[in-house]
C-alpha cells in the first residue's frame, strides 16, 4: 500500500471490512452450521434427537435476528414445524412459511410486545413430554420478550428501562433487574416449556458471551438475586425514582416473600439444550481477516470493550496517533478493530447512540491527523434511537465541522451526535441487517 493513501481510500475499505464482518454473522448461516437435520435426526452441537421421539416440533423466540434464524429453520425442517411464533423489533422481517412474526418495541417494550409475548405463553402452557421446542433467542430479545410479573405494569417496565439505559448501566445491570420483574426471563421461559425438550439457539449480544445475560436468559439458570438488583438501584441512585411496584418487589425477594429465579441444579433445566451460535468474536475476526487482505496489519484490540463511550474514543484515538508518531504497536498501514459495546450517560437533550457518540468524541481526539478514519456501528444496524447504525470520522471532520459552523464540543456535550453527522453527511447507515451481535469499531490508519 502506498504511503498517504488518502481519506476516501481508507473510508471505502473501512465500510468493505464493516460489511464482511457482517455477513459473517449472518443468522441463516450460523443457524445452518449449528443444526443440521440428517434423516429422521437432528444434530446440535454433538447432540441428537431423533424426530420420531416427537409428536410436535415447536418454533418460538425472541430477538433482532430472529426473522432471519426462523428462515433457516423453516429450510432444515419444513412442513415438520408444528406452529411458530418469534417476537421481532418493528421491520426487522422475513418472509415465513410456518411461523409467524409478531413485530414489538424495542429497547423500550410496548404493548405489542406484551400480546405477542402472551402468544407464546399460550404455546407453552400446553406442551407435554413428547413435545420439542426450538428457542431462537437473539439480541434485542430481553426487551421483545414481555411478560412482567404479578403487579408489575408495562409502563413500569418502560420506566425502569428508561432509567437503567439512561443512567449508564451496563447490559448485566440491566438484565439483572429484567429477570426479576418478569414471568419467563432468568430461567422462566426453560420453566414454563417443561417437561418439553426444548433446545435454545443463541446469537450473542453480550460481553463474554454469558448464557444467563443474553435476552435475560429465558432458558437458562439465573444466578443474579434480588439483592444484587437492590445494590444496582443504590449504586445509580434510582430508589427514590423506580416505580413503587418494582421496588416493593425487589424487597419482598429479598424477605423471600417471592421465589427466586431458577438457579444451578433445577430439574426444570435437564431437558434443555442451549448454543451459542453466534458472537462477537466472529464478526471481528472476519473484520481482521478482511483488513489483512486489503494490505493493512490488522490488530484485534480486544471483544470486551465497555465502559463509557467517550472515554473509550479516547484511548483508541490515543494508540491511533501512537501508530502515525512512532510505529508502534504496529506499522501503518494499520487497521484497529474492537467489539464490545460501550455505555452512555445521557446529560444532554440531543439524539444519538454509542457508536455515532464513539466517533464524534474520536473526531476530536484524531483531528489534524490526515491519514486515520474511525468507524464505529452497531452490528443490528440501529445505534440508539435513530435510523443509523453509527457514524464515520475521520482527521478532517473536525475542520469540517467548522466550516459548517458545528461545534463538536457543544454537540458531544448535548448527546447530539446524529445531528452532528447528519450535517456532515457522515451516518453510517446499513437499515436493519437482521443480526446481532454487540458493536464493531474500526479505526484505519493509512
Amino acid at each position: 500500500m502506498a504511503d498517504g493513501r488518502n481519506l476516501q481510500r481508507l473510508r471505502i475499505d473501512g465500510i468493505e471490512i464493516f460489511t464482511h464482518a457482517l455477513k459473517a454473522v449472518d443468522p441463516v448461516e450460523t443457524v445452518k452450521m449449528h443444526l443440521k437435520l440428517e434423516g429422521a435426526i437432528i444434530r446440535v452441537d454433538g447432540k441428537t434427537y431423533s424426530l420420531r421421539d416427537y409428536a410436535n416440533i415447536y418454533v418460538i423466540g425472541a430477538g433482532k435476528a430472529g426473522a432471519s434464524m426462523a428462515q433457516a429453520i423453516e429450510v432444515i425442517l419444513g412442513d415438520r414445524i408444528t406452529k411458530g411464533v418469534i417476537n421481532v423489533k418493528y421491520g426487522y422481517l422475513s418472509e415465513l412459511k410456518r411461523v409467524k412474526l409478531n413485530e414489538a418495541g424495542h429497547p423500550i417494550p410496548d404493548e405489542n410486545g406484551v400480546m405477542a409475548t402472551q402468544e407464546i405463553v399460550g404455546l407453552l402452557e400446553h406442551l407435554h413430554e413428547t413435545d420439542l421446542v426450538i428457542c431462537l433467542i437473539s439480541g434485542g430479545g430481553s426487551a421483545l420478550l414481555t411478560s412482567p410479573a404479578e403487579g408489575i405494569s408495562l409502563q413500569d417496565k418502560q420506566k425502569i428501562t428508561n432509567l437503567l439505559l439512561e443512567c449508564g448501566a451496563n447490559i448485566n445491570e440491566i438484565n439483572a433487574i429484567r429477570k426479576h420483574i418478569s414471568n419467563l426471563k432468568g430461567g422462566g421461559l426453560a420453566r414454563l416449556a417443561y417437561p418439553s425438550t426444548l433446545i435454545a439457539l443463541m446469537l450473542s449480544d453480550v460481553i463474554g458471551d454469558p448464557l444467563d445475560v443474553i435476552a435475560s436468559g429465558p432458558t437458562v439458570p439465573d444466578e443474579s438475586t434480588f439483592g444484587e438488583c437492590m445494590a444496582i438501584l443504590r449504586k445509580y441512585n434510582l430508589l427514590g425514582k423506580v416505580p413503587g411496584s418494582i421496588k416493593d418487589r425487589i424487597q419482598r425477594g429479598i424477605k423471600g416473600e417471592i421465589e427466586e429465579t431458577p438457579k444451578s441444579g433445577n430439574p426444570i433445566f435437564e431437558k434443555t439444550h442451549n448454543v451459542i451460535i453466534g458472537s462477537n468474536i466472529i464478526a471481528v475476526k472476519a473484520a481482521e481477516q478482511r483488513a489483512r487482505e486489503l494490505g493493512y496489519t490488522p490488530l484485534i484490540l480486544s471483544t470486551f470493550i465497555e465502559g463509557e463511550t467517550r472515554e473509550v474514543a479516547k484511548v483508541h484515538a490515543a494508540i491511533a496517533k501512537e501508530i502515525v508518531k512512532t510505529r508502534h504497536p504496529i506499522d501503518p498501514p494499520a487497521c484497529l478493530i474492537s467489539g464490545g459495546e460501550t455505555t452512555v450517560t445521557i446529560r444532554g437533550k440531543g439524539l444519538g447512540g454509542r457508536n455515532q457518540e464513539f466517533a464524534l468524541a474520536s473526531a476530536l481526539g484524531i483531528q489534524g491527523l490526515r491519514s486515520v478514519v474511525v468507524i464505529s456501528g452497531g452490528t443490528d444496524g440501529t445505534d440508539g434511537p435513530t435510523d443509523a447504525a453509527g457514524a464515520i470520522a475521520d482527521g478532517e471532520t473536525i475542520r469540517r465541522s467548522h466550516e459548517l459552523g458545528l461545534d463538536a464540543t457543544a454537540y458531544l456535550e448535548d448527546n447530539d451526535s446524529y445531528h452532528f453527522f447528519k450535517e456532515l453527511g457522515d451516518l453510517l447507515t446499513t437499515g436493519p441487517t437482521n443480526t446481532n451481535v454487540m458493536d464493531l469499531r474500526l479505526i484505519l490508519v493509512g
